[in-house]
């Protein structure tokens, strides 16, 4: 069984984001970046399918710039079998990264697409669905569990009621969310390691195809900032001031 598995290069959670002067988007040069930490359960949950005798080849993809390699030489370290970069200049959108992902799940004939379930930079919660429905699979979001049997994944989602467990047949897309698992931690042999692990690099063109955008970004602004609180004595002088301030 074949796992794919999406890695994309986000600002690390632990910084500040910073706004551009000119309001074109976020500040990232210099800035430390990281494998997006949903992706990062999602490629730890992948070597565990592996270790429990599921899965037998994981492959990693990441779209962007050459930088992106650094993410899945993290992943490879990890311990994913092979990497494929999908190189492309541009920021694409969700229906375009679905539409990536579906080529490259024809091409590697995967039995499961394992994605994060968004990326903490847009946060989207797009592409899984997006991309099961344009490869006409199941879909299982917001994994807490994973189990397989056979050519079937039973999964736990995680529900504003509660946990839903579903079963879905094989090829299927499932997205994985915080409590699914806890990302080993990569040594520093393993990254050496990795570097002798292959690592593919296709054009984001001969995937994607020719098309046009339908989102354009207008302005990119920082939250305003908070105003300072008040103390009040009593609920009565709470209420008062809610209402003057026409909050309630």
């Amino acid at each position: 069984m074949k796992v794919l598995v999406g890695v994309k290069r986000v600002v690390d959670y632990n910084v500040r984001i910073r706004v551009k002067p000119d309001g074109s988007g976020v500040l990232t040069d210099g800035v430390k970046m990281s494998m997006n930490p949903f992706d990062e359960i999602a490629v730890e949950e992948a070597i565990r399918l592996r270790e429990r005798g599921v899965a037998t080849e994981l492959v990693a993809v990441s779209i962007g710039p050459q930088a992106v390699q650094e993410q899945l030489r993290t992943a490879l370290a990890m311990g994913m079998d092979r990497a494929i970069h999908v190189d492309t200049a541009e920021a694409l959108q969700p229906l375009e990264v679905a539409q990536v992902f579906k080529a490259l799940a024809e091409q590697e004939q995967a039995q499961i697409v394992l994605l994060g379930k968004q990326a903490i930079d847009d946060d989207a919660n797009q592409t899984g669905q997006m991309l099961a429905a344009l490869w006409e699979r199941p879909q299982a979001t917001f994994a807490s569990a994973i189990e397989i049997n056979g050519n079937t994944a039973r999964v736990t989602r995680e529900v504003d009621a509660g946990l839903e467990v579903i079963e879905v047949d094989l090829p299927a897309v499932i997205t994985t969310d915080l409590r699914l698992n806890e990302p080993r931690y990569v040594k520093l042999p393993e990254m050496m390691k990795a570097k002798k692990k292959p690592l593919d690099v296709k054009p984001a063109a001969e995937l994607l195809g020719a098309g046009t955008p339908r989102l354009q970004l207008g302005t990119v602004r920082p939250p305003a900032a908070r105003g300072a609180g008040i103390k009040v004595k009593s609920v009565e002088e709470l209420v008062a001031e809610l209402q003057n301030r026409g909050l309630i």
